[in-house]
């Protein structure tokens, strides 16, 4: 079969983008008297309610902790159920799980990733009270179908906005579409502040109680205190807050994210185009109209079903002419082994989520590649089809 001849270079799948004014942000705080309840945190608070068009913007130590926080502050617990999607990373099932409720899964769309509503609706008992839902590879799900649902059960919505900061859909942004919403800074998401979170929301007293639940539940934090160290615990809280340092790298990294979004925008938009004419595999569908926009985090293929068998030949195959790769995600979060083993979900249950876990090949996108890696990426997808079929 015909071989591609292009020269290898190296495309990772991930990579933070951090340069001298992060640098000169953490040293400042390094130099400074305060590491924590600092201004800095304030200010990275403010910036991203104003960037995304939020009442109320609370930095967290991580999405994960700002998702529990939702599900604790409800006081939800044993004999409640949360509707969960099937196709998600687990932070969104365990957010649940820490409180005793039992996780509801639901399947996905097969085009997109997202949970199904029609699913979901079939999915409501009288013991749930809750909808968690994630927007998958940061493509806005279906709201106003969700949104029907809970509203006609009278259930709260959280969004899992790990990948999807920069999405909106007709026009607001994710996680301020439902009741609340938590945002992931991991290293290899969209922006970084190392680790840590943002936990957003409509509803100031909701703002209020997750202010105080993500600091141990004192009614004063250091600044508020009249006599130094004096307080009081008026409820149960968590050790939940973002530092200095982190928020000194959000502030900074978020001045540059309109800039890592229209980045993500052409090379997807260029990968994407470039991979069409392969028949073996489609291209997760990823928003772009008006009223959906997607953050794209990364190029989503799946396989024919006939090549599925030999994804990981294909994936050892991409990786050794240097294209780096990932799975979203390995598995359905019902067929993991704590979950299966708790629940008893088989492995041929949530089809399509299986479809995805077990069909589909992640490709990077992000900022700190260009249209020439675009370009040798579909170069190197022909190449490596060529080698395994």
């Amino acid at each position: 079969m015909h071989e591609v001849t292009f020269v290898k270079r190296v495309v990772p799948f991930g990579k933070p983008i951090l340069g001298e004014a992060e640098q000169q942000a953490v040293l400042e705080v390094l130099g400074g008297p305060v590491l924590v309840h600092g201004p800095r945190v304030k200010q990275f608070e403010a910036d991203f309610a104003a960037w995304t068009q939020s009442p109320h913007a609370l930095a967290v130590g991580s999405c994960t902790a700002g998702l529990h926080l939702f599900w604790f502050d409800l006081e939800i617990g044993p004999g409640d159920e949360v509707i969960v999607p099937a196709q998600t990373h687990s932070a969104t099932a365990h957010a649940v799980e820490y409180t005793g409720a039992s996780c509801v899964f639901v399947d996905c769309e097969q085009s997109t990733g997202n949970i199904d509503v029609d699913a979901l609706a079939a999915a409501v008992t009288p013991r749930t009270r809750g909808i968690s839902l994630v927007h998958f590879l940061g493509l806005p799900a279906d709201m106003d179908g969700i949104n029907a649902v809970a509203k006609k059960h009278c259930l709260p919505v959280l969004e899992d906005c790990a990948l999807s900061i920069g999405a909106t859909y007709k026009g607001v942004h994710t996680g301020l579409l439902g009741d609340a919403g938590a945002f992931s800074f991991y290293p290899v998401k969209h922006m970084t502040t190392a680790e840590g979170g943002m936990f957003i929301t409509q509803y100031e007293d909701l703002a209020a109680r997750i202010t105080k639940k993500r600091a141990f539940g004192v009614d004063r934090v250091v600044g508020e205190r009249s006599v130094p160290g004096v307080y009081d615990v008026t409820m149960l809280g968590y050790n939940y807050r973002m530092n200095e340092i982190e928020a000194a790298i959000g502030i900074e990294q978020l001045k540059r994210m309109d800039g890592f979004l229209a980045r993500r925008r052409e090379n997807f938009a260029a990968l994407s185009a470039g991979l069409a004419e392969l028949p073996e595999l489609t291209v997760l569908a990823s928003g772009g109209d008006d009223e959906i926009k997607g953050s794209h985090y990364c190029l989503s293929v799946v396989l024919r079903e006939s090549l599925r068998p030999l994804r990981f030949e294909l994936v050892k195959a991409l990786n050794a002419l240097g294209v780096g790769t990932s799975v979203y995600y390995p598995r359905p979060v019902p067929h993991m082994s704590y979950y299966r083993n708790k629940y008893g979900h088989e492995e041929g249950s949530f089809p399509n989520a299986a479809a995805i876990s077990y069909g589909s090949i992640a490709l990077p996108v992000g900022p700190h590649l260009d249209l020439d890696d675009m370009a040798y990426m579909v170069d190197a997808m022909k190449q490596a089809l060529s080698e395994v079929q």
